[in-house]
């Protein structure tokens, strides 16, 4: 069952991670291989991955980021990226 659209910044973020978490298993990539291919630290992608950067923190990773995990996926980066159509940008 897919998951239903994402309505705050925190839902959002833990979908994407979601996204790339499955993009990264379906190809056999450790968390470590796929943050070599992009050119980050494992912390870094583990954060990005898990939704959260510390406790009660969201991530919030750049586009660059984004864009250099989607290549070492082999994917567009619209496929990892959740709908943004029902997010409520509130100030936070």
């Amino acid at each position: 069952m897919p998951n239903p659209l994402p309505t705050t910044w925190e839902e959002y973020s833990l979908q994407l991670g979601q996204r790339l978490r499955e993009a990264r298993l379906d190809r056999g990539l450790t968390q470590e291989e796929l943050a070599h291919r992009a050119g980050i630290t494992r912390t870094h992608y583990q954060q990005v991955e898990r939704g959260a950067w510390k406790q009660g923190a969201v991530s919030n990773p750049s586009i660059r980021v984004l864009a250099r995990l989607a290549q070492a996926l082999d994917v567009e980066l619209s496929e990892l990226l959740p709908s943004n159509r029902d997010l409520r940008w509130v100030a936070e």
